[in-house]
């Protein structure tokens, strides 16, 4: 290892190899497998400090890891070659086809690709001239669509790309479009590009007040396999951030993530969504309201996952603070299984912590109920 960086799940990697990992266009940690927040590469000091020791105790020399870590340049018959395909986007369908499956297959494999649509003020507008040319979504060819949709895909995995693709005026319309009447394939890269561009804070904002929550929640409610972990990953990301949750609850997350819950549908991934829309007091109504707390406690009996025990109880604690009227469920849960209780010694530190918070509001009860 000779530049070593951290990524957002926490493991460190050498730069070349986890770069090399992210450009194919993975957005998961490969050791693990944790979806990544983000793909921002932090140095790790630390341990590159302990490599330039041990390099000069034996006498070597640490290569410089910018020169390491630099990207091919693009020579001249590349740049031609990707304005002159820029340029048959404006021409005929069939020169449209071609060229946007081209530029699809170039932002794939060449990261130098992707970085030349960041140099060219109007490539990305000219990428989606095919799309944003049309009347209607009907008139334009589905392979054409799913072909730019992919490429903005692509062009989003560049860091530097990320708040020029999602500040260019018709992406997120263009990509709500695609997550309502694209292909499938379509569809869950639309999804996957807006999960790679909330990977800014300020594009996470500018994404939920562009609506496209909402597509995205209808998407997973349809529950078609392909698109359910681009989709969840995406409305994780973007409700990071507090009036994001609000538009998310408001656009009947609550609703689609129980049912697909409880029919075991992405349960890991639904539960630390509704773990993070539960800070919000409608949501908390609607679990009550829809069954979530039987649900949720058959989750912390039946399952092995600890994540998944965590943030069960979490979102229990959280209705347990807000709603007296399902202290009674609570408390018979206990009463027959202990299920809190055991949770309360075996469980993850947090886990720990909100089960004894439970326990001591429902002791609480009990106490105040005696004393009157």
């Amino acid at each position: 290892m000779r530049d070593p960086v951290i990524l957002a799940s926490g493991q460190t990697y050498d730069r070349p190899f986890i770069q090399k990992w992210l450009n194919a266009g993975n957005r998961t940690c490969p050791q693990t497998e944790q979806v990544l927040s983000h793909t921002i590469l932090t140095p790790n000091n630390l341990i590159r400090d302990m490599i330039s020791q041990w390099c000069k105790s034996q006498g070597i020399e640490l290569p410089n890891p910018v020169m390491d870590g630099k990207e091919e340049g693009v020579t001249e018959a590349e740049r031609d070659r990707f304005f002159s395909l820029l340029d048959k986007l404006c021409a005929a369908l069939p020169q449209q086809k071609e060229a946007a499956k081209e530029l699809r297959m170039l932002t794939k494999k060449m990261p130098s690709f992707r970085a030349l649509f960041g140099e060219s003020v109007d490539a990305i507008p000219q990428l989606l001239t095919p799309l944003s040319g049309s009347k209607s979504e009907s008139c334009v060819h589905p392979d054409l669509q799913e072909d730019v949709i992919t490429t903005l895909l692509n062009l989003s995995i560049h860091d530097s790309n990320k708040k020029l693709v999602a500040e260019t005026p018709m992406v997120i319309p263009l990509l709500m479009e695609a997550l309502r009447s694209g292909t499938i394939e379509t569809r869950s890269n639309a999804a996957a590009t807006l999960f790679t561009l909330s990977a800014l804070d300020s594009n996470k904002a500018l994404i939920g007040k562009s609506g496209a929550l909402k597509p995205l929640i209808d998407l997973l409610d349809e529950g078609h396999p392909l698109a359910m972990k681009d989709v969840a990953s995406a409305i994780f990301n973007l409700c990071i951030i507090h009036e994001n949750k609000a538009r998310a609850v408001r656009d009947s997350a609550v609703s689609v993530i129980l049912k697909k819950i409880m029919d075991g549908v992405l349960v890991d991934e639904l539960l630390a969504i509704l773990a993070m829309l539960s800070t919000h007091q409608r949501a908390i109504e609607e679990i009550g309201e829809l069954g979530g707390v039987p649900c949720l406690l058959r989750i912390i009996r039946e399952s092995t996952c600890e994540r998944n025990k965590e943030n069960c109880i979490a979102i229990l604690h959280t209705v347990c603070l807000n709603d007296r009227t399902k202290w009674k469920a609570l408390r018979e849960e206990e009463s027959t299984h202990g299920t809190i209780s055991k949770l309360a010694q075996d469980g993850t530190s947090r886990a720990k912590r909100k089960a004894n918070g439970i326990l001591e509001r429902l002791r609480r009860a009990v106490n105040i109920t005696h004393t009157a």
